[in-house]
């Protein structure tokens, strides 16, 4: 192996290494006051601020590796090897769930009905009954 290949290698993994930790920096950056608190909008005498839940979540992997060896076998030439590889992937969701209203006399916060989630949490609770419900049917039938 000469000697720049050797060198190469840390360069090509701290390349890499500094990739993940952009990408992860960019993630974590969603987790901030801006992400969760709107810009204020005035309305008369109001004061109306937005807030959201944020949830971001991100993976890595990065591999490496190098070799020599001497051949063997059929192998004509010396063996040499390289390497490298990384991947990765995330999302970031955010979700409206309450909005503040300050007025000179008070503050109020409003939370915001996600309606499609309630009516998906009950017909999702429903077909649960209902699948139990002729399972233990099917049992009686059975006997």
């Amino acid at each position: 192996m000469s000697e720049n290949e050797e060198l190469s290698t840390p360069t090509d993994m701290d390349s890499t290494l500094d990739i993940v930790e952009d990408t992860m920096d960019r993630f974590l950056s969603a987790a901030t006051v801006e992400a969760v608190f709107g810009l204020p909008i005035e309305h008369g005498e109001n004061l109306i601020i937005p807030a959201a839940e944020v949830l971001s979540f991100a993976g890595f992997g990065v591999g490496f590796g190098s070799g020599t060896g001497e051949p063997s076998g059929e192998q004509q030439a010396a063996s040499s090897g390289s390497g490298g590889g990384g991947g990765g992937g995330g999302r970031v969701f955010s979700r409206p769930v309450a909005v503040i209203v300050a007025s000179p006399t008070h503050v109020r916060v409003k939370p915001v009905v996600d309606v499609t989630k309630i009516v998906m949490a009950w017909f999702t609770a429903f077909a649960f009954v209902f699948a139990t419900m002729a399972r233990m049917n099917r049992g009686r039938i059975d006997s």
